[in-house]
Protein backbone atom coordinates (compact mmCIF):
# COMPACT_ATOMS: atom_id res chain seq x y z
CA UNK A 1 0.00 0.00 0.00
CA UNK A 2 1.32 3.43 -0.95
CA UNK A 3 1.61 5.99 1.83
CA UNK A 4 2.76 9.52 2.45
CA UNK A 5 5.99 9.99 4.40
CA UNK A 6 3.95 10.64 7.56
CA UNK A 7 2.49 7.11 7.24
CA UNK A 8 -1.00 8.08 6.12
CA UNK A 9 -2.24 5.84 3.29
CA UNK A 10 -3.05 7.36 -0.09
CA UNK A 11 -6.86 7.35 -0.24
CA UNK A 12 -7.08 6.86 -4.02
CA UNK A 13 -5.44 4.71 -6.67
CA UNK A 14 -1.74 5.57 -7.14
CA UNK A 15 -2.24 6.88 -10.69
CA UNK A 16 -5.03 9.20 -9.56
CA UNK A 17 -3.00 10.43 -6.57
CA UNK A 18 0.08 11.10 -8.69
CA UNK A 19 -1.86 12.95 -11.40
CA UNK A 20 -3.82 15.04 -8.89
CA UNK A 21 -0.62 15.83 -6.99
CA UNK A 22 1.21 17.02 -10.10
CA UNK A 23 -1.76 19.07 -11.30
CA UNK A 24 -2.07 20.69 -7.86
CA UNK A 25 1.64 21.53 -7.76
CA UNK A 26 1.63 22.87 -11.32
CA UNK A 27 -1.46 24.92 -10.45
CA UNK A 28 0.57 26.49 -7.65
CA UNK A 29 3.20 27.46 -10.21
CA UNK A 30 5.71 24.76 -9.24
CA UNK A 31 7.86 23.02 -11.85
CA UNK A 32 7.90 19.34 -10.85
CA UNK A 33 10.45 16.59 -11.49
CA UNK A 34 9.85 13.01 -10.31
CA UNK A 35 12.50 10.52 -9.21
CA UNK A 36 11.65 6.89 -8.47
CA UNK A 37 13.96 4.58 -6.54
CA UNK A 38 14.07 1.46 -4.41
CA UNK A 39 16.41 0.27 -1.68
CA UNK A 40 16.54 -2.94 0.32
CA UNK A 41 18.13 -4.37 3.42
CA UNK A 42 18.52 -7.98 4.46
CA UNK A 43 17.58 -8.91 8.02
CA UNK A 44 18.14 -12.63 8.62
CA UNK A 45 15.95 -14.53 6.15
CA UNK A 46 13.89 -11.46 5.24
CA UNK A 47 14.66 -8.74 2.69
CA UNK A 48 12.87 -5.44 3.32
CA UNK A 49 12.21 -3.15 0.35
CA UNK A 50 11.18 0.50 0.17
CA UNK A 51 10.18 2.16 -3.09
CA UNK A 52 9.73 5.93 -3.24
CA UNK A 53 8.23 8.39 -5.67
CA UNK A 54 9.96 11.70 -4.97
CA UNK A 55 8.29 14.89 -6.22
CA UNK A 56 10.83 17.70 -6.48
CA UNK A 57 9.61 21.28 -6.67
CA UNK A 58 12.20 23.39 -8.48
CA UNK A 59 13.91 25.51 -5.80
CA UNK A 60 11.14 24.69 -3.29
CA UNK A 61 11.98 21.29 -1.79
CA UNK A 62 9.98 18.15 -2.29
CA UNK A 63 7.95 15.32 -0.83
CA UNK A 64 7.40 11.64 -1.52
CA UNK A 65 5.08 8.67 -1.60
CA UNK A 66 6.40 5.40 -0.12
CA UNK A 67 5.66 1.69 -0.49
CA UNK A 68 7.36 -0.91 1.72
CA UNK A 69 7.33 -4.68 1.33
CA UNK A 70 9.14 -7.81 2.47
CA UNK A 71 10.40 -10.94 0.76
CA UNK A 72 11.63 -14.24 2.11
CA UNK A 73 13.50 -15.04 -1.10
CA UNK A 74 17.25 -15.55 -0.63
CA UNK A 75 18.80 -13.12 -3.14
CA UNK A 76 22.38 -12.93 -4.34
CA UNK A 77 23.63 -9.34 -4.22
CA UNK A 78 23.30 -8.95 -8.00
CA UNK A 79 19.77 -10.39 -7.99
CA UNK A 80 18.72 -8.09 -5.14
CA UNK A 81 20.09 -5.01 -6.96
CA UNK A 82 18.23 -6.00 -10.14
CA UNK A 83 15.06 -6.69 -8.13
CA UNK A 84 15.29 -3.15 -6.68
CA UNK A 85 15.58 -1.77 -10.22
CA UNK A 86 12.66 -3.89 -11.41
CA UNK A 87 10.46 -2.55 -8.62
CA UNK A 88 11.32 1.03 -9.59
CA UNK A 89 10.74 0.36 -13.30
CA UNK A 90 7.38 -1.23 -12.56
CA UNK A 91 6.22 1.97 -10.86
CA UNK A 92 7.77 4.24 -13.50
CA UNK A 93 6.11 2.26 -16.30
CA UNK A 94 2.74 2.38 -14.52
CA UNK A 95 2.97 6.19 -14.24
CA UNK A 96 4.92 7.26 -17.35
CA UNK A 97 1.81 8.18 -19.37
CA UNK A 98 0.87 10.70 -16.69
CA UNK A 99 4.37 12.19 -16.68
CA UNK A 100 4.37 12.44 -20.48
CA UNK A 101 0.90 14.00 -20.56
CA UNK A 102 1.76 16.57 -17.89
CA UNK A 103 5.30 17.23 -19.22
CA UNK A 104 7.05 16.07 -16.04
CA UNK A 105 10.66 14.88 -16.15
CA UNK A 106 11.20 11.39 -14.72
CA UNK A 107 14.38 9.76 -13.47
CA UNK A 108 14.80 6.18 -12.22
CA UNK A 109 17.42 5.92 -9.49
CA UNK A 110 19.40 2.75 -8.74
CA UNK A 111 21.12 2.21 -5.39
CA UNK A 112 24.19 0.95 -7.20
CA UNK A 113 27.64 2.43 -6.87
CA UNK A 114 29.51 3.56 -9.98
CA UNK A 115 32.82 2.93 -8.18
CA UNK A 116 34.01 -0.63 -8.97
CA UNK A 117 35.50 -0.91 -5.47
CA UNK A 118 31.98 -1.29 -4.05
CA UNK A 119 30.12 -4.62 -4.15
CA UNK A 120 26.92 -3.19 -5.64
CA UNK A 121 28.88 -2.22 -8.78
CA UNK A 122 28.50 -5.85 -9.89
CA UNK A 123 25.00 -4.99 -11.20
CA UNK A 124 25.70 -1.53 -12.66
CA UNK A 125 25.78 -2.40 -16.36
CA UNK A 126 22.69 -4.61 -16.15
CA UNK A 127 20.73 -2.03 -14.18
CA UNK A 128 21.73 0.81 -16.48
CA UNK A 129 20.81 -1.25 -19.56
CA UNK A 130 17.48 -2.31 -18.04
CA UNK A 131 16.43 1.23 -17.11
CA UNK A 132 17.61 2.86 -20.32
CA UNK A 133 16.10 0.12 -22.50
CA UNK A 134 12.74 0.99 -20.96
CA UNK A 135 13.29 4.59 -22.09
CA UNK A 136 13.91 6.11 -18.67
CA UNK A 137 16.68 8.43 -17.48
CA UNK A 138 19.10 6.42 -15.32
CA UNK A 139 20.91 7.70 -12.23
CA UNK A 140 23.29 5.72 -9.99
CA UNK A 141 25.22 6.65 -6.84
CA UNK A 142 26.20 9.31 -5.97
CA UNK A 143 23.38 10.96 -7.98
CA UNK A 144 20.65 8.43 -7.11
CA UNK A 145 19.29 10.15 -4.01
CA UNK A 146 15.77 8.68 -4.36
CA UNK A 147 17.11 5.19 -3.73
CA UNK A 148 20.31 5.80 -1.78
CA UNK A 149 18.98 8.50 0.57
CA UNK A 150 15.17 8.63 0.55
CA UNK A 151 14.31 4.91 0.26
CA UNK A 152 17.34 3.97 2.34
CA UNK A 153 15.89 5.79 5.37
CA UNK A 154 12.62 3.85 5.10
CA UNK A 155 13.86 0.26 4.80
Amino acid sequence: MWKRLNGSPLPKDLKVEVEETILREQGLGNKIKVCIGTDSQVHGDTTNFATVIVFLREKKGGFMFVKTSKSNVAFSLRARMIDEVARSIEVAYQLCEIFDKLDVELEVHADINTDPHFESNIALKEAMGYIMAMGFIFKAKPDAFASSSCADKLV
